[in-house]
């Protein structure tokens, strides 16, 4: 049986606060960290698609949340809430994760351990996000983790069918690129863009065509890929900055989506509710 393809992060090396002992409590010392992760799929299956691959990130940043959670007397503790934030997702196989204390000793001191399921109070994966349906009128942007959704495309001929739908998409991602360009952010076309930028409460501005040009439930109307977006991404919110909100669909049942059907208000003013 061929061994699992397998990526890692060595000599990863972070101050924090840790250990047991009274003379390491308000003091930070020297912890380096190796991980490997088995994948569930060969690389080669990945037809060179982020989407379909385990992030570098993910290794970084799950020990970054880790050690943000809370402080840890063990680094045996530490090491078991990294791979459960690891294993938490989908691709991950196997996790195998190092922590060492480099301050405590003549050598590195510390613990391996290997796991292959998520522990039962594995975090959930889902992120704060809001959805941002803008038509590019004036508004005061809200801060913190924003995907922005352009609400209108630029005219031009159409096909029908399957056919208009993908230009309708590769129209809305140009006029992706030129809101990010007036906005200032960056735009983001993979899942793996946008959960990056929603774990560094980034706005970014989605450019639709590359995530929903294989999903027809999506459809090609910027309301209603702004509406398969916030479920698949577990948003909570999705706000409406566009003078005719009328023609919004309706969330699904059991979909907790709050809808905004007003231009956004200057900052300090009442929302307008549904």
């Amino acid at each position: 049986m061929s061994q699992p393809d397998r990526i890692h992060l060595r000599d990863h090396v972070v101050n924090a606060e840790i250990g047991a002992f009274q003379s390491e409590r308000g003091r930070t010392q020297r912890l380096r960290f190796a991980i490997s992760v088995d994948l569930r799929t060969p690389i080669s299956d990945s037809g060179d698609d982020v989407d379909r691959i385990l992030s570098y990130d993910v290794l970084t940043e799950a020990v970054d949340t880790a050690l943000a959670d809370r402080r840890y007397n063990l680094v045996e503790t530490l090491a078991e809430r990294i791979a459960a934030e690891i294993l938490a997702h989908p691709v991950a196989a196997q996790a195998r994760v190092t922590v060492e204390k480099l301050d405590r000793g003549p050598g590195a001191l510390g613990i391996t351990i290997t796991r292959s399921m998520p522990t039962r109070d594995a975090p959930a994966r889902s992120l704060p996000v809001d959805l941002l349906l803008w038509d590019g009128r004036p508004a005061a942007l809200p801060e913190g983790a924003v995907v922005v959704v352009p609400a209108k495309a630029p005219a031009g001929e159409t096909l029908p069918g399957e056919a208009g739908r993908r230009l309708a998409l590769l129209a809305l991602d140009r006029a992706a690129w030129f809101l990010a360009h007036d906005l200032g952010v960056e735009i983001a076309e993979t899942r793996t863009e946008l959960d990056a930028a929603i774990r560094s409460r980034a706005m970014v501005v989605w450019a639709p065509a590359r995530l929903a040009v294989d999903a027809p439930e999506a459809g090609g109307e910027p309301a209603g890929l702004a509406l398969w977006l916030a479920r698949r991404l577990g948003s909570r919110r999705l706000l409406v900055a566009q003078r005719d909100a009328a023609a919004l669909p309706r969330p699904p049942a059991g979909q907790e989506i709050l809808i905004l059907h007003a231009p956004l208000a200057p900052a300090g003013a009442p929302e307008a509710r549904e």
